[in-house]
């Protein structure tokens, strides 16, 4: 496996900045963000499309500094029910499937999107419960009439580019559990799979290692986030919480650096599983600590993984 960051913790730098002070941190492999949520700061992708000989030039600078693309990200809304709003994210989708080919990256980064309840709606509807009946029939809408059409459409021009998608499952979007993501998976095809992010799935109640052995070869990708939860305001109000993250000492969770939230036993038990089911990939850091620097929070998040990510392919076992 090698140890990757998502480059957006530094979107306030450029590009060639970012790739020396990155490279100084001994990071393998990168994630770069091409639009939507995920916004284009270090790529160019509209530029690297026109002219080829500077997406040529962009993966030289790679290699000068020893580093790969793990994957590009773009963190839309595809299936929006406003109909410009979907028409803009699927945009960037398409056009980041053909950089993709063009730098030789076999994942981008996605979240399912999420519809409105009905034909009528105009702006999303996360759909927690099935009742009242209500939410059950809008649920059948949004998976029946919207989202396996969307993401079955898309199994075309990503063949055809030579790209997987590994879609993130995360609240708010129709894919958020382990269950959601294979259902989508099974309904379409190999070619979609997973982002896998724990700190998504932490403060749900969700097992990572046990989420793993059930994805399995569906992991496509893996982010490095942590959560912490403050267990005296879960223990008042549950882990669904809509405060806002500045207010932090008030919310039931928070992202952390990893190593912060669940410790490190839980991070090399994440490592573990992810060699069982076979990843041999990227693990990618996202920071979105607001309790350290961006630079104190990589490099201790960097710390952690080159001294448990495995960095060779396993042998045969010697007692076999």
């Amino acid at each position: 496996m090698k140890v990757g960051v998502f480059t957006a913790v530094y979107a306030d730098r450029g590009c060639d900045e970012m790739l020396d002070k990155l490279a100084g941190f001994g990071v393998e492999a990168l994630e770069l963000g091409t639009g939507n949520s995920a916004a284009d700061k270090h790529v160019g992708m509209d530029e690297l499309l026109a002219e080829p000989a500077k997406a040529a030039a962009f993966k030289r600078k790679l290699d000068a500094r020893g580093m790969t693309i793990s994957a590009l990200s773009q963190h839309g809304n595809p299936v929006h029910p406003d109909p410009d709003t979907a028409a803009h994210d699927h945009a960037i989708w398409v056009k980041t499937l053909q950089l993709a080919e063009l730098l030789e990256v076999e994942v981008v980064n996605a979240f399912s999107g999420c519809p409105g309840g009905s034909p009528q709606d105009r702006t999303p509807n996360w759909i927690t419960c099935t009742w009242p009946d209500d939410f059950a029939r809008a649920l059948d809408y949004q998976w029946d009439d919207v989202l396996i059409p969307y993401w079955s459409a898309q199994l075309e021009p990503m063949r055809r580019h030579g790209v997987k998608v590994a879609i993130e499952p995360h609240p708010g979007f129709a894919v958020y559990n382990t269950e959601t993501l294979l259902r989508l998976r099974a309904a379409t095809g190999e070619e979609v799979g997973c982002n896998f992010d724990p700190s998504h799935l932490f403060w749900q109640g969700i097992d990572p290692f046990a989420s793993i052995k059930a994805l399995g070869r569906a992991i496509h990708h893996v982010h490095a986030k942590d959560t912490f939860l403050d267990g005296g305001n879960v223990a008042v109000n549950g882990v669904l919480d809509t405060k806002s993250y500045t207010r932090l000492s008030e919310r039931s969770w928070y992202f952390r650096t990893i190593g912060f939230g669940q410790g490190e036993q839980t991070w090399r038990e994440i490592v573990s599983a992810l060699r069982l089911v076979g990843y041999d990939w990227v693990v990618s850091i996202e920071h979105e600590d607001a309790l350290l620097s961006k630079d104190e929070g990589l490099r201790k998040a960097i710390d952690l993984l080159q001294a448990i990510v495995p960095a060779e392919p396993t042998g045969s076992i010697w007692w076999a």
